[in-house]
């Protein structure tokens, strides 16, 4: 069964380009976004809009509401349902994203061997984090597994704990499991592609995305999401500019300084997705700063010719 994915850091401009695909190729796109799969998170998450969605079939979105855990795991499961749909219908599964691990988890065996919530666990480790901070946790993360630290914010306290969890669970690294699982083969046939950019190209373009963000209703968004009790501890808040503009609308900061400090998390962010996609097996670089939509376009083109009839035949 084929899939084509096209992943890439953020604001890289692989929604617009993978629209024009689906229309052209009768896809239907399976989004591959973290933050995406929470109901309500529309304008922060560069969601598509009901347009878009006429447009062309989008699933796996507005999954779960704020305030309900999520993960990789459950993705999966997701996922492979939507895929199986999506095929059963004749048409090709498009997976457009920017969270590397969720398309991999989705896409090959899965991630490391089935370690559950440990509460006792989780909440002792809070409980240090309340004491020496996340950037305490993280320390003691580099210690017992330095690959997964230097991929981890020192603030992504949710990550930290779930990375030590695996390893006090297991006794192995949660990036030796991440390492062994990445270099699995598929259940599909992949055609991976990931965009990119010039840097400071895709940097101005993460600035002027977060200013229409802006423009656009983002801090309301916001504040309509705290009204209804979504406080700004849950994991779904500490998203790219919902932790920034929380800290803005309790008067922490002011709305220039959120949007900076949004647009700085951003670029540092798109340089961690870009960083991950370098350790993807056969996986095709497509840089958008060389080829206009329509060329790009083309070589993708060019990439799937063949693949997609003798597919559906098989």
């Amino acid at each position: 069964m084929l899939l084509l994915i096209l992943g890439g850091p953020t604001a890289v401009g692989k929604s617009d380009l993978a629209l024009e695909l689906a229309e052209e190729l009768g896809a239907e796109i399976l989004c591959a976004d973290s933050m995406q799969v929470y109901i309500g998170m529309d304008i922060g998450t560069a969601k598509p809009t009901p347009d878009e969605r006429a447009r062309v079939p989008h699933h796996l979105l507005d999954l779960v509401h704020p305030d309900q855990p999520f993960s990789a795991a459950r993705y999966a499961e997701a996922f492979r349902r939507a895929v199986a749909e999506v095929h059963g219908r004749g048409r090709l599964p498009m997976v457009v994203g920017g969270t590397g691990l969720y398309i991999r988890s989705a896409v090959r065996p899965f991630l490391f061997p089935d370690v559950g919530a440990r509460p006792e666990m989780r909440a002792d480790l809070a409980a240090q984090a309340q004491i020496i901070g996340p950037a305490g946790l993280h320390t003691r993360l580099a210690i017992v597994d330095p690959a997964a630290a230097a991929a981890i914010h020192p603030n992504d306290l949710r990550r930290i704990i779930r990375a030590l969890e695996v390893y006090e669970t297991t006794g192995r690294p949660i990036s030796a499991w991440r390492e062994e699982h990445r270099g699995s083969s598929s259940d599909y046939d992949l055609l991976y592609i990931c965009l990119t950019r010039d840097r400071q190209e895709l940097y101005g373009r993460i600035d002027l995305r977060t200013d229409r963000m802006i423009a656009a209703g983002f801090p309301d968004e916001v504040r309509i999401l705290l009204e209804a009790g979504y406080g700004r501890a849950l994991p779904s808040m500490q998203g790219l500019g919902y932790r920034e503009l929380t800290s803005y609308l309790s008067g922490e900061s002011t709305l220039a300084g959120a949007i900076e400090e949004i647009k700085r998390r951003t670029r540092n962010y798109a340089k961690r997705q870009l960083t991950w996609f370098r350790h993807e097996p056969d996986l095709h670089w497509l840089d958008l700063s060389q080829h206009a939509k329509v060329s790009a376009r083309m070589e993708i083109l060019r990439l799937l010719a063949g693949r997609w009839q003798a597919s559906s035949n098989s």
